[in-house]
């Protein structure tokens, strides 16, 4: 597999850090996830049976290490001596006062990887206050832009903040190993949910940024391009989209509305968005005489850009979703067979793979320890310092 020669372990909790590291367990990279001897300590919850547990941590292999403990402590910088990268989600201080930051294991092996993900940042006035998914929507400025106009902050319906961290974090780390590969050197790699919030906002941001433009609420509607949203038909409602001249006259006559091509009010992008209202209530009341089913198959047969709103199990029901095999089967020591979501990128040549279920609290603890060169005895005094 693409990573099968690179080790990483994992010190991440609650999904953002854990995101991350997802990349490389799925891309077949040798992931051992360090947790601490004892449950209790990931605030998004340690149930091995859940499915946000399985989907998160699939892939991985699993030791404990009491890191506060001396024997412990050594124990992860001799494993840290050997690996190509470590991720960690904690708090900026945390890591130092532990001993296990970048500069501690870059002493110890100086082509590291060390990728470090926060709420706010390694330093600055907040580097040090905790932050989930949902603050750092709220500090971002997305919950401004979310929700119907007037209606008050609208947070997003998963956690994007961490999802884009993790997945940012984890290019970066990408990244950093390919210039190692050049350089012989490692490097420290940070992002952060605000950071990652922030990139997200993408052409919103820059509205801002360029032209002082502060973009408000929108609803179903895209924020510049019209028409391009939701809208009623008669038995639910279709997402379409006809910004440009060409598609908005296509547009017009397959709905039967041939009026508002030719009406002036409507002609250019401009003016269709300073009269957004009025001309959304025009398609909205030819829209409102077809099914769904009806309009997807029209607008799709004229190129337009179309398609239903799904609940979560009809998106699954799609066919093109059902050829894609979003959904991966992987057995479970306990739970028999499950299936996950799959990884969203796909090589012809070296695949990704969800070979193993995600493992129990120190399931491999073990068999890495002898991987490390650790006899038996050695082991035996690990668990009686209570360093394992």
């Amino acid at each position: 597999m693409p990573l099968s020669h690179i080790k990483v372990l994992d010190l991440t909790l609650a999904r953002a850090g854990p995101t991350a590291v997802r990349q490389f367990a799925d891309w077949g990279a040798d992931v051992v996830r360090i947790e601490p001897p004892t449950p209790g300590s990931d605030p998004a919850g340690d149930d091995r049976h859940a499915a946000d547990f399985q989907n998160l941590h699939r892939n991985k292999r699993s030791i404990t290490i009491d890191l506060k403990n001396d024997d412990g402590h050594a124990l992860f910088m001799r494993l840290a001596s050997d690996a190509d990268v470590i991720i960690e989600n904690m708090r900026s201080s945390v890591k130092h006062r532990l001993g296990i930051d970048f500069e501690s294991v870059k002493a110890v092996n100086p082509q590291i990887v060390y990728g470090s993900l926060s709420g706010f940042g390694q330093d600055g006035p907040d580097a040090d206050r905790p932050g989930v998914d949902q603050i750092a929507q709220g500090m971002g400025g997305l919950m401004s832009i979310t929700g119907q106009p007037g209606t008050g902050p609208v947070r997003v319906g998963i956690p994007i903040s961490d999802l884009a961290a993790g997945m940012y974090l984890a290019m970066g780390c990408f990244a950093a190993l390919i210039e190692r590969d050049r350089s012989g050197q490692g490097q420290w790699v940070t992002t952060s949910l605000i950071e990652a919030q922030i990139a997200m906002l993408d052409f919103q941001a820059a509205r801002w940024t360029m032209h002082g433009d502060v973009p408000q609420q929108a609803g179903n509607d895209h924020p510049t391009l019209i028409p391009m949203g939701t809208f009623p038909t008669a038995d639910g409602h279709v997402n379409l989209a006809a910004p440009n001249t060409t598609r908005f006259r296509t547009l017009a006559e397959v709905i039967d509305a041939p009026g508002l091509a030719s009406d002036p009010a409507y002609a250019t992008s401009s003016l269709r968005s300073d009269n957004r209202e009025l001309l959304n209530a025009a398609i909205s009341a030819q829209t409102a005489r077809q099914s769904t089913a009806h309009w997807v198959q029209a607008l799709n047969e004229v190129g337009i850009p179309c398609g239903p709103i799904n609940t979560i199990d009809s998106a699954f029901a799609e066919p093109q979703v059902q050829h894609l095999a979003m959904e991966t089967p992987v057995e479970h020591p306990t739970l028999g067979e499950i299936t996950i979501v799959r990884n969203a990128v796909s090589m012809n040549r070296t695949p990704h793979r969800i070979s193993s279920a995600a493992p129990d609290r120190g399931q491999h603890t073990e068999q890495i320890l002898a991987e490390a060169g650790l006899d038996p005895e050695a082991i035996a005094n690990l668990h009686a310092s209570g360093a394992i």
